[in-house]
């Protein structure tokens, strides 16, 4: 079983605090792998926009959170 799917089926638990952690790891773990494919598509030519409409979020948002990395 990958991390994220045993993240994800901890999410699932009938007790909160294991089911809350396993929510906040999946945010972690989230933030990383988008950070990641935002990376991969500058260094191939992608432009902000591009990114954000595959995102769903806006140029700004997404510029404001990666451009300067």
């Amino acid at each position: 079983m990958t991390e994220a799917t045993d993240l994800a089926e901890r999410a699932g638990d009938r007790d909160p605090r294991v089911g809350l952690r396993a929510v906040a790891a999946l945010r972690r773990l989230l933030e990383q792998l988008e950070g990641v494919q935002v990376r991969s598509a500058r260094h191939q030519g992608w432009s902000w926009q591009e990114i954000a409409a595959e995102l769903g979020v806006s140029r700004q948002a997404v510029h404001k959170k990666y451009g300067r990395q």
